[in-house]
């Protein structure tokens, strides 16, 4: 006889991996001020990321996203567009979608002048360089260009707390991990 129970879930109602006051206590408490603290820095670093973005399309005219992409193409002329998806951690056709914006303001450039006719190369037009020799920096993003910052320490601390939050909370899709984050929207 089957269970009127969800699978997924343990006899509690909760994640069947989520300790429970029978599996043992919590390793911390929801008040608990260090994760509290761990909450509002997340908050702080999620808005902090949103509002740079928003300056940098009031500046510009283009997403923080497209206007990396667009340094990325100046940096190296002729990559492709699997190329950018790789240097900005996105999937390759939300690099297209992003590329499309870029190139429909006519500052960047598609073009299948190489030895292979399948690969189309990533080109910054004139008017491209001009917005990219007034843009504001840093090109890689903020969240990026604070992650360069941090010593190594630091990163290896940050990298391994944010792996182990991610094993708790049971988030395997790498694709989420490859999706941009949206400005203004938490």
């Amino acid at each position: 006889m089957r269970s009127n129970e969800p699978e997924n879930t343990a006899a509690n109602g909760s994640h069947p991996s989520l300790k429970t006051a029978t599996d043992g206590p919590l390793v911390n408490e929801p008040d608990d001020p260090r994760v509290m603290g761990v909450v509002r820095n997340f908050r702080v670093a999620v808005r902090a990321v949103q509002a740079h973005s928003a300056w940098v399309e009031r500046q510009c005219g283009l997403s923080a996203a497209q206007l990396w992409a667009l340094w990325e193409v100046e940096r190296k002329p002729g990559m492709s567009v699997s190329e950018i998806a790789r240097r900005l951690s996105i999937k390759p056709a939300t690099a297209s979608n992003l590329l499309d914006k870029v190139e429909g303001k006519s500052l960047l450039r598609r073009s299948r002048q190489g030895p292979d006719q399948r690969v189309v190369q990533l080109f910054v037009t004139d008017e491209g360089a001009k917005l990219l020799a007034t843009a504001p920096l840093p090109a890689q993003g903020a969240l990026l260009d604070a992650l360069t910052r941090l010593r190594e320490a630091e990163l290896d601390e940050l990298s391994q707390g944010l792996e182990a939050l991610v094993d708790i909370l049971h988030t395997k899709d790498e694709g989420s991990a490859l999706s941009p984050m949206h400005p203004g929207k938490s």
